[in-house]
C-alpha cells in the first residue's frame, strides 16, 4: 500500500507486470475512487464550464464526454479533466484527486456570481471503478447487456446496475477499450466482487502508471502542471481557440500560439539497457536540455520509455539525446507519440 494524495492505495495485487498484461490482453479492474467527481447543474452550467475548460464543452451532446484542461490566466494548467453531459443543465466533471478543491475554489472565485450554476463534490458519496481491456465490455454485458452493446467510445449513460442508479462511460486511462463506473458508495464493494467473481484481475497503481505511460497519457504533477501549457504538452486538440468563446487562459494561449511554442513534450525510447525515471536529466551534445517528467520500463514493448519537454529543434522524431541514469549516460531517441496504440474498437 502507498499513500497517494491522502488515499491508501495498493501498488499491486499479483504483480505490476502481470496486471499490466491482463489489461492489454484481457481485462483488469481498478478502484479509482480517489478521482474527484464534481457535478455541475443549473441553467448556466454549460456557460460556466465553457469559461473553465479549454474545449467547447457547451457544444457537447447529452450522453457525450470529452477530455479538456482547466487553465489559469497565464495558460498554465490547473488540471486536466473529463467532462460528461448528463442532461441539458447537468454535467459530471472528473478531476484529479488532489485538485478537486482547487478546481471548485477556482470556479467560485473567478466565475461571475450572476451565473446560475452550482458545483457539488460527489466523491464522498460515490465510488468509481474502471474496467479496462479488450474484454471489458463483455464482462459489463453480464450485468447490463444493452448498454455494453450500444455504448460508443467517449459516450456515457445512467443505468440501473445492481439495484442502484450508476453512471457508466466508455473511457479510461490505460489506452485500452473499457468503461468507468460511478455508483453509490454502498454498492461499490458488491460490484467489485461481481467483477472479480467473473475472473477479472484486480490492478493497482503500478500497472495504472505503466499502462498510461505506454499510451502517453499525461499525469498531473509530473507531465503537466501550472508551469506548463496545453500547446507545448501536445494538447492543442483539446483547446478551442477560434470559436470566439472565452475561457480562462485563452488570451495567453493565443499569444503563445502566435509566438510559436518553444518546447514540446516528446516521447523517448531507450536505445540501450537501463531504466529511465522521472527527474533524470536529459542531455544533448553534453548539455543539459531538460529532465524526464515520466519514465519507466514498458512491459509491452520490453524497453525503457519516458517523456520530457525538449526544445522545439530537438523534439522531432528520430532525434537522439542522452538520459543521465544515476551518472551513466543512456542513449534515447524521440519516437512517435504514443508509444503504444491499441487496435481501434468498434
Amino acid at each position: 500500500m502507498v499513500t497517494f494524495a491522502g488515499w491508501e492505495m495498493p501498488i499491486q495485487y499479483k504483480g505490476i507486470v502481470e496486471e499490466h498484461h491482463a489489461v492489454r490482453r484481457r481485462v483488469g479492474l481498478f478502484d479509482v475512487s480517489h478521482m474527484g467527481r464534481l457535478e455541475v447543474t443549473g441553467p448556466d452550467a454549460a456557460v460556466s464550464l465553457r469559461s473553465l475548460v479549454t474545449y467547447d464543452i457547451a457544444g457537447l451532446e447529452v450522453g457525450a464526454g470529452h477530455y479538456g484542461v482547466v487553465c489559469q490566466e497565464d495558460g498554465g494548467i490547473l488540471d486536466d479533466v473529463y467532462v460528461f453531459r448528463l442532461a441539458d443543465e447537468r454535467f459530471l466533471m472528473v478531476v484529479n484527486c488532489a485538485n478537486a478543491d482547487r478546481i471548485r475554489d477556482w470556479a467560485h472565485e473567478h466565475l461571475a456570481p450572476s451565473l446560475q450554476a452550482t458545483m457539488e463534490d460527489r466523491q464522498a458519496e460515490t465510488v468509481m471503478l474502471a474496467l479496462q481491456g479488450p474484454d471489458a465490455r463483455s464482462h459489463l454485458a453480464r450485468l447490463v447487456p444493452p448498454l455494453a452493446e450500444g455504448l460508443r467510445p467517449r459516450r456515457c449513460a445512467e443505468v440501473s446496475l445492481m439495484g442502484v442508479t450508476a453512471f457508466v462511460s466508455r473511457t479510461g486511462y490505460t489506452g485500452e477499450d473499457g468503461v468507468e463506473v460511478v455508483l453509490p458508495s454502498e454498492a461499490g464493494v458488491g460490484l467489485w466482487k461481481r467483477f472479480v467473481e467473473q475472473g477479472v484481475q484486480p490492478c493497482g497503481l503500478g500497472a495504472r502508471d505503466t499502462l498510461r505511460l505506454e499510451s502517453a497519457l499525461l499525469l498531473y504533477g509530473n507531465d503537466i502542471d501550472t508551469t506548463t501549457n496545453p500547446l507545448e504538452a501536445g494538447l492543442a486538440w483539446v483547446v478551442t481557440l477560434d470559436d470566439g468563446a472565452d475561457f480562462f487562459g485563452r488570451q495567453a494561449l493565443l499569444r503563445i500560439r502566435e509566438a510559436g511554442v518553444q518546447r514540446h513534450l516528446a516521447c523517448l525510447k531507450a536505445l540501450g539497457r537501463g531504466v529511465m525515471r522521472a527527474g533524470y536529466p536529459v542531455l544533448h551534445s553534453g548539455r543539459r536540455v531538460s529532465e524526464l517528467t515520466s519514465g519507466g520500463f514498458s512491459p509491452t514493448l520490453e524497453v525503457s520509455i519516458g517523456m520530457a519537454y525538449l526544445p522545439t529543434e530537438l523534439a522531432s522524431v528520430g532525434t537522439e539525446v542522452e538520459v543521465d541514469v544515476r551518472g551513466r549516460p543512456l542513449r534515447a531517441q524521440v519516437v512517435q507519440r504514443p508509444f503504444y496504440k491499441r487496435p481501434k474498437a468498434g
